[in-house]
């Protein structure tokens, strides 16, 4: 049974709006870093200011979209999707959140739904999901949209010496 249905309001911004998301997204940069044990380190050391400058950055010749879900009563943010569209036409679902207590009741969905639809109507020549090592669990949920992994990336966890010097 879904929970909260008609209890949610939602929202778009842009740019603007993007620091709104800031503590949602930290619970998100937490859950990787948990659930990512080779690659906790990058995800330590990622801060909401990197992230932001790094979606700034992808959307500067293109575009950006911020959805968010509030809970209607209390005004709460319990949900966002932001996705960006590069300079070459690339659509990207940067980063999807709901709080916990709110999964399983279709906000998920509807943000999916407004994003995958604002890129329709940007006529993107594709789109894309990147999902962090460890969260592999949440393919099921990206199927839905007919997202499927296409290849696997692996990076060398670098230790030691070397390990001070690199960049995340």
């Amino acid at each position: 049974m879904k929970k909260n249905v008609g209890k949610i309001v939602y929202a778009e911004t842009d740019a603007q709006g993007l620091d709104l998301i800031a503590p949602l997204w930290r619970k998100l940069n937490e859950h990787h870093k948990a659930h990512s044990p080779h690659h906790a380190r990058h995800f330590a050391a990622m801060t909401w200011e990197i992230r932001r400058k790094d979606l700034l950055e992808k959307s500067k010749n293109g575009a950006i979209r911020v959805d968010l879900a509030r809970n209607k009563n209390s005004g709460v943010l319990v949900g966002y999707c932001v996705s960006t569209i590069s300079e070459k036409r690339q659509g990207e679902i940067e980063s999807i959140y709901i709080e916990e207590n709110d999964r399983l009741s279709g906000i998920g969905d509807n943000l999916m739904k407004k994003a995958i639809r604002w890129l329709d109507e940007q006529s993107v020549k594709k789109k894309i999901i990147g999902v962090a090592s460890g969260n592999e669990e949440v393919f099921a949920f990206y199927s839905r949209y007919n997202f499927y992994p296409r290849v696997t990336i692996l990076e060398q966890i670098v230790t030691g010496k070397e390990a001070d010097s690199s960049s995340f």
